[in-house]
């Protein structure tokens, strides 16, 4: 991959850099100190749910090496680290007692990072849901939420105004499609009544704990909410292909970003799955719940999809047109007979196209739609197979290269009049892929998964000079210096 967009750009002091992680990704220490299983830890030893029988048992031991891992995003200069909380690991079974080992664990990190001058922005949610919950019913059961409220209550009292930013959910689409409809990430269910169920569920979710935050550090305790916005095109301009395209993003955005941000559900998801629920699972006052005031909302973007009228997507694991690990179930739920279709190189290792211009038209979407809503790039980053070389360097080339064009993109709509005000790289380190387990790599710090040493890849030392700077350099300067 080469750079094919300008360098130079420069951003203001206020525009704020960091990178993220996930918990069930990166902490290991999975039966140590009270933690207890997640649905994730159930997944991953379900023969043939995750590549290679990996399990994020060790995963990269960071909570073992929270000192030196606070000690590496220091060197890289970040400004702030978005991290997850291990729900399992603060209420081991999701409801009742907590645990106190746990909230001390990230009382320190959350210390560590302060006292490093880093902001923690802190995600209450990144799928690690309690097993005993998921036995329950999980985000199926309407239950649940109101265990997220409890459990977000408590996580606010202990950190307290410590946390620069709170996240309620990372990427619900995931959850509830991937979870509960194809069955290609935790707890694995394959039922469509179930994934609609867990939306809104999740929508409520989001709600009763970005209240339940701000009852307990004030009413300007900024909330948040992560979104893996879909960017998908119509193959042709048939009146056909582009309602496959509104279609898919019915069940991909507007199931969230319209109750989320306009305390609504758009009218056309009623139809589209009306063979499916007639969603009398919706309270009266759950949308004037779900509904809370946000001061952030988090995008995640990593590629774009194509459509048409055709025949949905299915599969054995391989990855799919859509971005997605297939299965013989489509996470697409109500839109049967929408075909993705494959996207035009380059892709990174997951099999995603890279796109830089779709983030921009991403952004200034949602700009237009909501012009008084901030935004930030909550995740953004490439997977490729990295190595350590002869030199003891990892020269990423085209991680560095994506993560120009990427952060020019977000320039690009800002120019453009989008509010953007931070950038969060995904990820700090190597970790455990989901259901792909150790094989794919989205880390700019290298991670030996036999040693658990740590190096910074060339991206990371790019990504030093961008925060440096506030000025993009060309990618190839990474590999030089």
């Amino acid at each position: 991959m080469t750079t094919t967009l300008p360098s130079g750009r420069q951003f203001g002091p206020e525009f704020l850099w960091g990178s993220a992680t996930a918990s069930y990704q990166i902490e290991g220490a999975a039966h140590e100190d009270g933690r207890l299983p997640s649905i994730w830890d159930t997944f991953s030893r379900t023969p043939g749910k995750v590549l290679d029988g990996d399990t994020g048992d060790v995963a990269v031991d960071h909570y073992h090496r929270v000192e030196e891992d606070v000690a590496i995003m220091k060197k890289i200069g970040l400004q702030a680290y978005r991290f997850s909380i291990a729900w399992p690991r603060v209420q081991p079974t999701g409801s009742g007692e907590f645990n106190t080992l746990g909230l001390d664990f990230y009382v320190d990190l959350v210390d560590r990072l302060v006292e490093a001058d880093i902001k923690p922005v802190a995600t209450l949610y990144h799928w690690d849901l309690p097993q005993p919950l998921e036995d329950e019913g999980g985000w199926a059961n309407r239950e649940t939420a109101y265990r997220f409220e409890e459990y977000a209550r408590k996580v606010a009292e202990t950190l307290g105004d410590k946390v620069h930013l709170w996240t309620t959910l990372n990427e619900p689409w995931c959850s509830a499609f991937l979870g509960y409809a194809s069955g290609v990430h935790a707890p694995g269910v394959t039922d469509d009544e179930a994934a609609l169920k867990a939306v809104h569920h999740l929508n409520l979710a989001h709600g009763l704990a970005g209240r339940a935050i701000k009852d307990v550090l004030g009413a300007d305790t900024p909330i948040s909410i992560t979104l893996n916005t879909h960017v998908t095109r119509a193959a042709t301009d048939s009146a056909a292909d582009v309602e496959a395209k509104r279609q898919i993003d019915t069940i991909a955005n507007e199931v969230f970003l319209r109750p989320v941000i306009e305390g609504v559900y758009p009218p056309e998801v009623f139809a589209d799955t009306a063979h499916i629920t007639d969603w009398s699972f919706v309270q009266d006052g759950d949308l004037e719940i779900i509904r809370v005031p946000l001061e952030v909302l988090g995008i995640n973007y990593y590629s774009t999809g194509r459509v048409q009228r055709g025949v949905a997507i299915t599969g054995d694991g391989e990855p799919g047109a859509d971005g997605h690990k297939t299965s013989q179930h489509t996470p697409f739920v109500g839109a049967t007979d929408v075909e993705f279709l494959p996207q035009p190189g380059p892709h990174t290792a997951m099999g995603w196209n890279i796109e830089p211009l779709g983030l921009t038209e991403l952004l200034l979407d949602l700009s237009a739609r909501y012009p008084e809503l901030p935004m930030a790039i909550t995740e953004n980053g490439s997977a490729f197979y990295d190595t350590v070389t002869e030199d003891g360097r990892v020269h990423d080339v085209e991680r560095t290269a994506y993560l120009h064009d990427h952060v020019e993109a977000v320039g690009q709509a800002m120019d453009a009049g989008a509010d953007v005000r931070g950038y969060f790289v995904w990820s700090l380190l190597d970790n455990f892929e989901w259901a792909y387990g150790y094989d794919r790599r989205f880390g700019i710090v290298h991670v030996d998964y036999d040693t658990l040493v740590r190096t910074p890849k060339d991206s990371a030392r790019w990504y030093t000079e961008l925060i440096r700077t506030r000025t993009i350099a060309p990618a190839e300067t990474a590999h030089t210096a």
